[in-house]
């Protein structure tokens, strides 16, 4: 019997060897009869390619291997245990609050319970780091947005918790998350602790706040986010918090500024002697959180938020100050040159930064991009005259670009063009928005100090090519066609400046001022026009010769359009006399041009003309 049933066993496991190794030669055999399928190009795009057995095959397995891979991504990130324990933890906060709306409990004693409970979430969360649970963030994500809430709910609808124990517990909730992100490299629970000490620190109170305190905690909530970007690269955070700061320090300036314009009393809550003190420690901290995150990132790519900052702290807390100190009837002298003091150190700043050498020529542009904003803001204050202080931003513009030379540094070429734009733009608006006869005769000063700058910036860009490494050349402007800007800020301004003299000399003479005026303007335009081709004409400069004959259309459209239907008398004679000399003048030029390129080999291909070679001015 054990003969007989020992070899039944052999014969059954040869039996399953055979099926085996049958199945085996099958797999083989059909993998490899299966033929190669060769894509086939469709005569017609509406016409489907055909479908064979292997396409068809991975079309009905895609959708598997996606859910596949969801349910991958879902485990590995232990999705569904991370949302069953967070809607565990908000039972329990629910119920504390039920039974605190209730009455079942004393007010009182919910809040405490109910900060007990988010602490305990917290010490959980942080023994939960330590073991290396993956439901740590939400033990302590939960507590820090449940003791945020609480702590905004008690001391606003309860009255609970008094103003200073709810600050200072907010700090001390952010204080401890960053802790448990440094101790355990995490970074969900310093980003739900600055962002619950932000918003909670701002809501507590709104509208009317006790600002010092509400400063103290958006402070520490900015350093927080700073710390946090050696965690993580989180912009968005760091964003936001900024964001709510400079709404808030914007909301304290602007109801200073009601009592103090209505020489009201003012009342202890908008603490006005602490505005000050605040706003300049926000300014150097906002500074020095910028100064440090460039010399971070070293010659590696810097965040926008870090490029960006120094400009948005020095515009927005000059824009602050300057509202209260005017409602306040104060010396805005002094304020002006306080700003012109900051924007001194911001250029010192950059300086610094280029002898150091490690930001790569990118950190120095966003200070120099600050203070030269500011430099703009304040001057008018310190000066006393808005259109008396263009000339000095013009100068400062001009250097710029003799400084972007030495440093090779395109980022700073292209503020120098932005500096020397700006004074001819806003003197420009100041010129149109008054009439004629009440812009002094001095005003035509500035307008040519400014046009000479423009002029000679212009001719020291073309003479001086950009830095090849320049990202807003390499990629934008490569010829440096922006550098045009800069002659029609020289252009504008001679306009206008000789536009004011014409217009003094004419309100001493017996004419009638507005139409000799209008027509005189255009005479002015149509002669520069012609003087512009001449000038490209001799110098071959193609460039030159462009804005000639954008000036000469601007001129047709003013001589046709406006003194042909408004002007009258001699005056009209001379203008439409001078636009036909203008342009028969121009015809000549451009047919001695057209000569002279036909004579001329043309270039290779690929070459610039000499009015675009750099190194070749007008």
């Amino acid at each position: 019997m054990a003969d007989d049933t020992l070899e039944k066993r052999v014969e059954q496991l040869a039996a399953q060897v055979q099926a085996l190794t049958a199945t085996v030669e099958q797999l083989a055999a059909r993998m490899a009869v299966t033929p190669t399928v060769t894509p086939v190009v469709s005569p017609h795009p509406l016409i489907a390619p055909p479908v064979t057995a292997k396409t068809a095959e991975h079309a009905a397995d895609a959708p598997d291997e996606v859910t596949e891979e969801i349910l991958s991504w879902a485990g590995k990130t232990a999705l569904l245990p991370r949302l069953s324990t967070l809607c565990f933890l908000l039972v329990v906060a629910l119920i504390l609050r039920t039974i605190t709306d209730n009455n079942i409990i004393n007010t009182l004693i919910g809040s405490i319970l109910g900060m007990a409970y988010a602490t305990i979430l917290m010490v959980v969360g942080w023994y939960k780091y330590d073991k290396g649970s993956p439901l740590a963030p939400v033990f302590a994500a939960c507590g820090a947005a449940l003791m945020a809430l609480i702590v905004v709910e008690t001391h606003t609808r309860f009255q609970s918790l008094p103003l200073v124990p709810a600050y200072l517990t907010l700090m001390a909730t952010g204080m401890a998350m960053a802790v448990i992100s440094y101790r355990y490299n995490a970074f969900i629970p310093i980003s739900a602790g600055t962002l619950g000490m932000c918003l909670a620190g701002a809501a507590i109170d709104y509208p009317n706040p006790f600002f010092p305190y509400l400063a103290m905690i958006l402070w520490t909530a900015n350093m927080l986010g700073f710390f946090a970007t050696s965690l993580k690269r989180c912009s968005w955070l760091r964003w936001i918090v900024l964001t709510v700061s400079m709404v808030m320090l914007y909301l304290w300036s602007f109801k200073l500024t009601l009592p103090l314009a209505r020489h009201e009393l003012m009342p202890e809550t908008l603490a006005l002697s602490w505005f000050f003190p605040v706003l300049a420690i926000f300014t150097v901290t906002f500074a020095g959180i910028a100064l440090t995150g460039i010399i971070r990132a070293g010659s590696q790519k810097m965040s926008r938020f870090d490029f960006f900052l120094p400009l948005i702290n020095v515009v927005l807390m000059y824009i602050n100050s300057f509202y209260v100190v005017n409602a306040w009837e104060g010396s805005k002298h002094l304020l002006g040159w306080v700003g012109i003091a900051t924007a001194v150190v911001h250029f010192s700043l950059a300086a610094w930064l280029v002898r150091r050498g490690t930001t790569g020529g990118k950190g120095e542009n966003a200070f120099i991009l600050a203070g030269a904003t500011l430099l703009a803001l304040a001057l008018p204050a310190a000066s006393g005259s808005f259109p008396l202080s263009l000339p000095v931003l013009s100068v400062a513009g001009f250097f710029l670009m003799i400084v972007s030379g030495k440093w090779r540094n395109g980022g700073t070429r292209v503020i120098s063009y932005l500096v020397q734009v700006y004074p001819a733009v806003a003197l420009a608006i100041f010129f149109f928005g008054n009439r004629p006869a009440g812009v002094d005769f001095l005003m035509a000063l500035p307008a040519g100090l400014i046009a000479v700058c423009s002029l000679f910036h212009y001719q020291l860009a073309r003479r001086a090519a950009p830095s090849e490494t320049a990202l807003f050349f390499a990629r934008f402007d490569h010829r440096d066609h922006s550098a045009v800007a800069l002659l029609l800020a020289a252009l504008v301004t001679g306009f206008l400046m000789l536009r004011n003299v014409i217009y003094q000399v004419l309100a001493t003479v017996p004419v009638d001022v507005g139409n000799s005026f209008r027509c005189a303007q255009s005479i002015l335009i149509t002669s520069a026009a012609a003087g512009l081709m001449l000038f490209a004409l001799r110098r071959r400069n193609r460039e030159i010769r462009n804005v000639a004959i954008m000036v000469t259309i601007i001129g047709a459209v003013k001589v046709f359009l406006y003194d042909l239907l408004g002007t009258h008398g001699m005056p009209l004679v001379l203008s439409v006399f001078s636009f036909g000399l203008a342009a028969a003048l121009e015809s000549i030029a451009l047919g001695r041009w057209q000569k002279g390129d036909v004579r001329t080999a043309p270039p290779p291909a690929g070459t610039p003309d000499d009015g675009e070679k750099a190194g070749q001015g007008p």
